[in-house]
């Protein structure tokens, strides 16, 4: 299905609720309220600050796109962290 540039950016960002950083587990919510548990083992995650990081930096309420491959999050980029999310004139 091909979605307009706005329902895109709706349907391929995530917002994290959960950090396993020992499991190396992340839980997300979708913008259908569905949380979904991923392997995050070996993802690459890229920050605000464009640099390479890991699990340690992501938090509860950070906004997120991701690609994943065969169940797995292969790249997870921060779009927007969660103090910022609640800081913005939007809300």
């Amino acid at each position: 299905m091909a979605y307009s540039l706005t329902d895109s950016l709706r349907h391929e960002r995530f917002s994290v609720v959960h950090v396993d950083e020992e499991a190396g587990l992340l839980r997300v919510k979708s913008e259908a309220e569905v949380c979904t548990d991923l392997s995050c083992q070996g993802a690459v995650i890229v920050d605000e600050a464009g640099d390479r990081s890991t699990l340690k930096r992501l938090f509860p309420g950070d906004i997120i796109t991701m690609r994943e491959q065969q169940g797995r999050a292969r790249q997870i980029v921060v779009v927007r962290r969660a103090w910022d999310e609640y800081s913005s004139p939007e809300w």
